[in-house]
């Protein structure tokens, strides 16, 4: 009960409505978060990487073979390795987007906000450097960030642009066959990393957010092609920035689906069915929530969306 007292009360109260063990989430929410890697496959094999890392302990996780645990004496950001981008420091939860949407070498992919490229270069080595990746995001100081990373990855096949979300899909649509839209939020998974989204969080962030990822799930929507496949996914745990954004999608166009999302040896919850007295469509249960006290990650949230061949 006393990690209790280091959130808000109304985030108490809001969140522990749906949290069953919501002791076991403050306790987490609260405690270090562990150092994981990924290794870049467009530079490194995984034995490399392993033998690179061996002072440091790394551990496998259970559901993907590229993905380690590592003790981060001496800070892994500080060294070679990372600086020649063979490995890439990630969140484990921050992984689970890339690998639900699954781009295939060869295909067209927008990440439509995609700063500062985590999830870009995972995408990038999925594809084996072929085919075309767009990353794409708004703000000019991001978008510095994600070249830096882009190029330390080696990435090949990635183009890079800044241009407002909405108005890109828009521009693009019915073009890509995959799209990630892993919307701007209020970033309350990353309270285990910083407290700065503590310091700053409120409902009203929450609610303003919501509004800005209802254009950016149309926009990733719309550039689609029929059959394609999107990913939505935050970092966040508010319902008005996850089920309501995807109920918005859904009431608004009739050729987009849910898909079931499951990842072999990492926990998933079901997304919510009501808040506040209001029901989301039936559909939405095919999302998932990601705990932090499950797989010991941030917390996130998932969404599997398809564009129908034709529309009901």
């Amino acid at each position: 009960m006393a990690t209790r007292k280091r959130f808000p009360a109304e985030f108490v109260e809001r969140y522990s409505r749906f949290i069953p063990d919501f002791d076991d989430f403050t306790q987490a929410m609260a405690a270090p978060l562990p150092r994981t890697v990924r290794v870049n496959t467009l530079k490194a094999t995984r034995e490399k990487a392993l033998d690179w890392l061996s002072d440091l302990e790394p551990e496998p996780l259970p559901w993907w073979e590229l993905a380690f645990k590592v003790s981060d004496e001496g800070s892994i950001g500080k060294r070679l390795e990372h600086f020649l981008g063979l490995v890439y420091v990630q969140d484990a939860a921050s992984m689970v987007p890339a690998l639900v949407l699954g781009p295939k070498p060869g295909e067209r992919v927008l990440d439509l906000a995609a700063a500062p490229g985590s999830k870009t270069t995972q995408m990038a080595a999925m594809m084996d450097n072929s085919g075309l990746l767009v990353a794409n995001d708004f703000s000019r100081t991001r978008v510095r960030g994600l070249v830096g990373n882009v190029d330390r990855a080696g990435c090949l096949n990635v183009a890079i642009c800044r241009m407002d979300g909405i108005r890109l899909g828009r521009a693009v649509e019915g073009t890509f066959d995959r799209v990630l839209v892993d919307a701007p939020c209020t970033c309350e998974g990353t309270i285990r990393r910083s407290g700065e989204a503590l310091g700053r969080w409120s409902v009203a962030a929450s609610e303003r957010f919501g509004r800005l990822q209802k254009g950016l799930i149309v926009a990733g929507f719309r550039a689609l092609k029929p059959g394609g496949r999107m990913v939505y996914s935050t970092c966040t745990i508010a319902p008005e920035e996850n089920e309501e954004v995807v109920a918005y999608l859904l009431a608004r166009y009739s050729d987009a689906e849910t898909c079931e999302i499951e990842l072999e040896g990492f926990s998933m919850r079901q997304a919510l069915a009501e808040w506040k007295g209001v029901w989301f469509p039936e559909a939405v249960a095919s999302c998932r929530r990601i705990l932090p006290q499950d797989n010991d990650t941030e917390a996130f949230f998932l969404a599997c969306i398809s564009k129908k061949e034709q529309a009901c």
